[in-house]
């Protein structure tokens, strides 16, 4: 017989007739000649239960189950005279695949986030982190669903590369070189007899690439894993990360906040007609106000202000900041926060930012000193997407790498995409672990990641 899962059982309108399912003990309890079992398969949020009986074979060995055992059962779907359950299955036989030991370490009981961030291999058998990971899952589907609907081509950029895209040099080295013995040059290390014949990184973003691409497929998105060696213990910050970064060849910087606004509100609109059951869990035990944040992310167009606004508002509110404002320079997460949870009190989108605390790859605006940038700011988390038209004029891209002290040799291939049919294009890049935390309410990166990768933390 096929096993079902447990969810396709629960959404069922009638019964089905004989079922095999194969999950976890959840818990049990007995009874003179009965034990209720709760097993959970992993597919869903709630448990399903498991009537076993005197009748069975194994009954005395049933009876010895333990939370974390895994069973497979055959029986007879049947309505449950139980509160709060429409099925119950009745055992017909239940096969013991593996018995957890007392000493079990998820027992029924609530675990801190800080302990589970220690096992993380088991985090994701308890009900909270069962439910991120499955709304992670689903998001996940839905940006691609998102593109491949809108005639967007998926690329795969590469993971190691010889560039730095922000230019910020935060950057993980891959060698294949002998670090206790490696080769020399006049006392540094000479990186053209390592693997690629020069220093090679961990990538920190596809859109570069990207870039090319869609100058040449006209539309197209990247979604993978990027890195930042920053030494960072921040709530916000990971080494690893997964980014989405659309491109869109022959569009502007209306044509980009046209699409990041239109993206956030398919993914949290898709989450709420397919995870309500998940988000349910958030809603009651992690953030009570995130059916209405979510709502009205769904709902409300965003609000679009150039930076020059911001910092204005932020500068009259009279509030008491940690960082000063002032026209120049980035605005905080502080800032950010202000502005879409206590002044919009919804998602706001900055644009126009100064040229001189934005990468060299952005369009300068006829103005000489801003840049046509654009970055989407909604409650609790603040930026959560960061994007731009490019500069797509050759001199002008030129001028700015020399500003920014970016060598124009090291990207002599983008310099050739400006060079030979050059167009205005214009992308963005989504944090994916933020919108996971900005659909869950959860608060720390570390728990929307199945294995978070930071400074001093690299187990699993």
């Amino acid at each position: 017989m096929k096993r079902t899962r447990i969810i396709a059982l629960l959404l069922s309108d009638q019964a089905i007739g004989h079922v095999l399912i194969k999950g976890w003990v959840k818990t049990r309890r007995d009874a003179k000649d009965f034990s209720f079992i709760e097993i959970n398969d992993g597919s869903c949020l709630q448990n399903i239960q498991v009537v076993a009986d005197l009748g069975m074979a194994n009954f005395d060995a049933v009876k010895k189950l333990s939370t974390g055992s895994a069973v497979a059962v055959h029986g007879a779907l049947r309505p449950s005279p139980g509160k709060g359950q429409k099925w119950e299955i009745q055992a017909l036989s239940i096969e013991i695949i593996s018995i957890a030991p007392d000493e079990f370490p998820l027992q029924k009981k609530r675990h801190t986030d800080e302990f589970l961030r220690t096992i993380s291999h088991l985090r994701p058998r308890t009900n909270k982190y069962g439910a991120a990971f499955r709304i992670r899952s689903t998001l996940s589907f839905a940006i691609h669903r998102f593109f491949q609907e809108r005639g967007f081509a998926h690329v795969h950029t590469p993971i190691l590369t010889g560039s730095d895209c922000e230019g910020a040099g935060e950057l993980f080295q891959v060698t294949a070189l002998d670090m206790e013995n490696p080769p020399r040059s006049g006392g540094a290390i000479d990186y053209s007899r390592d693997f690629f014949h020069r220093s090679a990184n961990l990538t920190v973003s596809g859109q570069l690439e990207a870039e090319l691409f869609a100058l040449a497929l006209g539309d197209v998105y990247t979604f993978g894993p990027t890195f930042r060696a920053e030494n960072s213990n921040t709530s916000r910050h990971a080494a690893e990360f997964w980014m989405v970064e659309p491109e869109m060849a022959f569009s502007d910087l209306n044509d980009d906040m046209d699409l990041a606004e239109t993206f956030i509100r398919y993914l949290v609109t898709y989450a709420l007609e397919n995870c309500r059951e998940d988000l349910g869990l958030f809603a009651g035990f992690v953030d009570k106000t995130l059916m209405d944040t979510l709502g009205i992310i769904a709902a409300k167009p965003f609000i679009r202000i150039p930076y020059a606004e911001a910092v204005d508002i932020l500068s009259r509110s009279g509030h008491h900041f940690n960082f000063d404002v002032s026209f120049g320079t980035d605005l905080q997460t502080e800032h950010e926060r202000y502005l879409a949870e206590t002044h919009f009190n919804q998602p706001v989108i900055i644009y126009d930012y100064p040229k001189t605390i934005k990468p060299f790859y952005m369009r300068v605006n006829d103005n000489g000193g801003t840049v046509a940038a654009m970055d989407v700011i909604v409650p609790r988390i603040g930026e959560i997407i960061g994007g731009s038209q490019r500069e797509e004029r050759l001199d002008v891209l030129e001028s700015r790498m020399a500003e920014t002290g970016v060598p124009p040799e090291n990207l002599w291939w983008y310099l050739d995409s400006r060079r030979f049919g050059s167009v205005p294009h214009s992308g963005f890049g989504l944090g994916f672990e933020r919108l996971v935390m900005l659909v869950t309410g959860i608060s720390n990166i570390r728990d929307v990641i199945p294995f978070p990768r930071t400074p001093g933390n690299i187990e699993f």
